[in-house]
């Protein structure tokens, strides 16, 4: 009886991630796009990071007279953290900086999503256990959950 527990227990811990293997990491805001880019871009350079680009997705879309619902990522680093990678493995450049999509979807909620780091870096020569992978993760995680409201 106990084997079974333990089995069960074993089975039940690996769910999660065999229901979904999406390296995409989404928090639900409680603002608007607008709002929710603006608190994201401010947490960023207030944690002492670089923003390189703010792209508005939706405006581009109305460039071209399309439509689209608002939708804007922001593109951003560290250097003293992103270049370690970039040390280890120079491919590791293709997905740096950092990027967070801010978008509304189609049942009017807006997220913040953005790419897992250990899961980028999955199919380079990266140490999945490198601090760098761990600050990156952690930083996220605050920056999003600001952005959030939460």
């Amino acid at each position: 009886m106990k084997r079974f527990l333990a089995a069960a227990a074993m089975v039940m811990a690996g769910l999660p991630a065999l229901a979904s293997s999406d390296d995409i990491v989404k928090v639900k805001s409680y603002s608007d796009v607008g709002t929710t880019m603006d608190r994201l871009e401010a947490a960023v350079t207030g944690a002492g990071a670089n923003v390189f680009a703010r792209v508005d997705h939706a405006a581009g879309a109305a460039s071209v007279d399309m439509e689209l619902a608002p939708t804007q990522v922001l593109i951003f680093g560290n250097p003293k953290i992103g270049t370690q990678a970039m040390q280890d493995d120079p491919v590791a450049g293709l997905f740096l900086p950092m990027k967070v999509l801010v978008y509304r979807d189609g049942a009017g909620q807006v997220w913040l999503a953005y790419e897992d780091p250990k899961e980028m870096f999955d199919d380079l020569a990266i140490d999945d256990d490198a601090e760098y992978i761990k600050m990156m993760t952690g930083a996220l995680g605050k920056l999003t959950a600001k952005a959030a409201g939460q």
